[in-house]
């Protein structure tokens, strides 16, 4: 990942509105929330949501789809863990066990993204 795209991402989510919207559609799975769902959930104007996630979607932390009459929204997966692993990339110097809690979520939220896609 280049310096500028990371900068792009964090940027996306320095914000308390865009940061409350990522949360609410990384833990609505893969499946996705649509709009109205996510500024209801939020109580976030839906011209305002709208330019919050047109600002997440440069950032290519969100995605969409459309569904009937619904726009449903949903966490890029790949965009938020090239995210990550740019931030950890140089973290561990060799030693493992000082990442070893980041890999401890990982790992949970892996297997909660598993169980809502099951049940689902």
């Amino acid at each position: 990942m280049e310096l500028s795209t990371a900068v792009k991402g964090l940027s996306a989510l320095a914000q308390d509105a865009r940061l409350s919207v990522f949360r609410l559609l990384v833990r609505a799975g893969s499946k996705g929330t649509p709009a109205g769902e996510v500024a209801r959930a939020l109580g976030i104007t839906p011209n305002t949501l709208s330019a919050q996630l047109n600002v997440l979607s440069n950032a290519d932390l969100v995605r969409s789809r459309r569904q009937g009459r619904s726009i449903i929204y949903a966490a890029n997966h790949n965009g938020m863990g090239e995210l990550l692993a740019y931030l950890v990339d140089d973290c561990c110097q060799g030693r493992p066990e000082i990442c070893a809690p980041l890999a401890d979520v990982i790992a949970r939220a892996a297997a909660r993204e598993h169980a809502k896609d099951t049940l689902s």
